[in-house]
């Protein structure tokens, strides 16, 4: 896929290997404890209401609960509850789910895992095979800020195998209290205030936020020698770090002739990256920017590619690049 190639990103799709936790990074060794998939192939679940354990403190969304340990013995079935009921939007098989979680053993009430201490929420694709067949069955079709806690029995966790590291035998039913705290698709853009762009001597980006392709449009003027980047939409998240991975929409044209040499619409997925693995005039030019923003970055050869262009793009040697990047996540 080009978009890896030119971007030096690492393939989405995380989860496959291990999964949540604060480690979740292309570059790094993934989270022992979190609801990765099994080998085998997932039956299709019969989803029940109940039984679950009772959450006996952290009851809001977004706190860290207590949960009681499991009374009885579990369902053979996935039991799915709500236990609040949010009104944003559904989620979406293949969406990227942004959510706090906590796992443990039904019979024990053993904490293998949770977001919580970490303070920040995981992201995982969901519905398509990344994580355990319990979530992707259970959580496509709930709503952003719903608090949805699980019964997953062992066939849609970790299977006969468990998770040794985790303390999981095959044998065990696992708790989760999941809360969705966002959503993200190919249809996601910038959410922000527009920013004017008065630079006469930089590209203008274009402000739609309908999940569509912006337009760029590159001046008739020199390209600057060095990395030029301006806010286009501003967001009120999180600064990016140069440790981050992201999740990002992105278009990429020449400076040259203005003609797109990749886009994350054209190829209908997002971007996911480490700032740490891509060109040096993205991570220069998104280091310091808010979640949530629509960002212009014009990268001069030096900090692109210089040379050395990747095989099979139509960049030519020295090219400047130009990027609308609309920065949804940090994973």
């Amino acid at each position: 896929m080009r978009r890896r190639s030119l971007l030096l990103a690492v393939p989405a799709g995380l989860l496959t290997l291990a999964g949540c936790g604060d480690d979740d990074k292309p570059d790094k060794a993934k989270s022992k404890d979190s609801p990765s998939p099994s080998n085998s192939t997932p039956p299709k679940a019969k989803i029940v209401d109940g039984p679950v354990p009772a959450v006996t403190k952290g009851t809001k969304f977004g706190e860290k609960p207590t949960v009681a340990k499991g009374s009885g013995k579990p369902s053979t079935d996935l039991a799915v509850k709500t236990l609040i009921a949010g009104k944003g939007a559904t989620v979406a098989k293949g969406d990227y789910l942004q959510a706090h979680y906590l796992g443990q053993i039904w019979d024990t009430a053993k904490v293998f895992d949770n977001s919580y201490d970490r303070k920040a929420p995981t992201i995982f694709p969901i519905g398509v095979g990344q994580v355990i067949p319990g979530w992707d069955q259970a959580l496509v079709g709930k709503k952003i800020d719903s608090r949805v806690e699980l019964a997953i029995p062992p066939e849609l966790g970790y299977g006969k195998q468990g998770n040794k590291q985790a303390g999981i035998k095959g044998t065990d039913t696992l708790v989760f209290v999941v809360d969705i705290v966002n959503t993200f698709s190919t249809k996601s853009s910038a959410k922000g205030k527009e920013v004017a762009q008065e630079n006469k001597d930089l590209p203008k980006v274009g402000t739609n936020t309908d999940g569509k392709a912006p337009t760029i449009d590159v001046p008739k003027t020199d390209a600057p020698k060095r990395v030029a980047s301006a806010y286009v939409i501003e967001g009120d998240g999180d600064e990016v770090k140069e440790s981050d991975t992201l999740l990002c929409q992105y278009k990429g044209v020449l400076w040259a002739d203005g003609k797109q040499f990749d886009s994350s619409y054209k190829s209908g997925q997002l971007a996911q990256f480490s700032l740490a693995q891509v060109i040096p005039g993205w991570r220069e030019g998104l280091k310091g920017k808010k979640v949530g923003s629509r960002v212009l970055v014009v990268v001069p050869p030096k900090d692109g590619y210089a040379n050395k262009p990747p095989q099979g793009s139509s960049i030519k040697k020295d090219s400047t690049l130009v990027f609308s990047v609309d920065i949804l996540a940090k994973m």
